[in-house]
């Protein structure tokens, strides 16, 4: 068997998120999303970029989440969380997302989310 490991470290991530050829794609209004992997079994990595005063709807945790801010800041119901918090979100959390000053960071997930979102709009799986 291969072995596909990549060591992608903290520095490389400061100068990838600074790439103007990074393809971002838009996720929702204000935030945009680069993914660095996807598989088929639900773990999933990838950036969020959010413009200033931008918010992801209240959403439920099946699998773990951890967040790395790598620039800027985001808030949720437990505080504002700056660059280089690293944030950890068990299964059976939620909570929902705002980032008054914009921010990027990078999230892994064991299971994609759950969006608890309001009559009428929809929001892709992470």
């Amino acid at each position: 068997m291969k072995d596909t490991t990549r060591a992608l470290v903290v520095p490389d991530l400061l100068r990838l998120i600074d790439d103007p050829a990074l393809p971002w794609q838009a996720f929702v209004p204000g935030i945009e999303i680069f993914r660095l992997y996807r598989l088929e079994t639900g773990q999933s990595a990838a950036l969020l970029r959010y413009t200033p005063g931008a918010r992801l709807i209240r959403h439920r945790h099946v699998g773990m989440e951890h967040i790395l801010v790598l620039r800027g800041s985001q808030a949720d119901e437990n505080g504002v969380h700056r660059q280089g918090t690293l944030l950890i979100h068990p299964p059976g959390t939620a909570h929902s997302v705002r980032s008054d000053e914009g921010c990027v960071a990078l999230a892994i997930w064991e299971r994609p989310v759950v969006f608890d979102p309001p009559a009428g709009t929809s929001v892709e799986r992470l």
